[in-house]
């Protein structure tokens, strides 16, 4: 057991040891998280993310993408030895220490408690390096999160054997790039679509889906056009997976039993009369209506693919629609 004089991320860690030894957290159940730490325990991110980490080393819990950190499937009976706390001298060497490793550290803690939750210092606290180390390697957040960004984009990769299709060659595209936000709910939250980021790996996708465009007489415009909207789709939906995990951290419901609250709000509504076809549409599940952001990207890529068949093979060309008051003799 940790004794006073201790650390306070060692004192958190038995705590959280003593709960998991104990049968009040079983294998699979989330442990507090970084936030609800330094709640709980009035302290910071990076000493949270030191017990976290303590914990991991040990086997006793481990990160789940999206599923915050959880009780390890076996977690091991009797804890190692405590090894020194990093701010003690004990920080690693620096042959040892690397900027990929700095990246897939940060990465890890953004996969599993959000882009909000990642700082400099919880970065070395879960490389058990001293505080600035990693300030050797990267410039600070900032850059570490473009850094991160890259690589998470670089996981989407492409067959050497590019589809013939533009159709099959986009819908592709699509996929990879849902999969890679899949993997890193964050990524979506970086930058708008009029702040791209110019990264190598995104690049990479951006020329697989202007290389299905290509050749087919479409003018520069509408090729960058029609990628834009493309990604803006995929984007656009993906924020949703980082809010969700947002929200269910904060208020600590599921969407399912959030939903359930709002029962009494949905009954108002559909009871009001006043929104007839709402009405209507919501009775006609039994059993509710489930939103399941995967099966919405497949179903909307289909018509969306749909429309950019009528541009890219062919027909007389469209003149593009006016934004509501804008001069009709005006240029663009």
């Amino acid at each position: 057991m940790a004794v006073e004089t201790d650390p306070p991320y060692l004192r958190i860690a038995a705590e959280i040891r003593r709960r998991i030894t104990e049968g009040e957290l079983a294998p699979g159940d989330r442990v507090p998280s970084t936030r609800q730490i330094s709640r709980e325990w009035g302290v910071a991110l990076a000493t949270a993310t030191k017990a976290l980490t303590t914990l991991g080393r040990e086997g006793l819990v481990e990160a789940r993408p999206r599923a915050s950190t959880v009780v390890a499937a076996a977690p091991a009976p009797v804890p190692p030895k405590r090894r020194a706390p990093a701010d003690r001298g004990t920080a690693l060497p620096d042959h040892e220490l690397t900027r990929d490793r700095i990246v897939r550290a940060a990465i890890e803690i953004a996969d599993a408690e959000g882009l909000a939750a990642l700082t400099m210092r919880g970065v070395a606290a879960r490389l058990g390096v001293a505080a600035m180390s990693p300030y050797r390697y990267v410039a600070g957040k900032d850059d570490l999160v473009l850094l991160m960004a890259d690589a998470a984009f670089g996981e989407g990769a492409y067959p050497a054997k590019t589809p013939a299709d533009w159709r099959a060659r986009l819908e592709l595209g699509a996929h990879t790039l849902w999969a890679v936000f899949r993997r890193h709910p964050w990524l979506a939250q970086l930058s708008p679509l009029t702040r791209p980021l110019l990264l190598p790996n995104l690049m990479v996708h951006a020329e697989w889906a202007l290389g299905a465009l290509d050749g087919h007489g479409l003018d520069p415009k509408t090729m960058l056009d029609l990628h834009i909207l493309l990604y803006s789709y995929i984007q656009g939906l993906a924020v949703n997976l980082e809010q969700e995990a947002q929200a269910e951290a904060a208020t600590g419901l599921t969407e399912e039993q959030w939903m359930d609250r709002q029962a009494h709000a949905v009954q108002a509504i559909v009871t009001s009369a006043r929104y007839p076809v709402f009405t209507k549409v919501v009775g006609a599940f039994q059993n509710g209506y489930d939103l399941r952001l995967d099966e919405l990207f497949a179903f909307g890529l289909e018509p969306l693919l749909d429309g950019m068949a009528a541009i890219v093979e062919g027909g007389p060309p469209r003149p593009r629609p006016r934004l509501h008051g804008q001069n009709p003799t005006a240029s663009g």
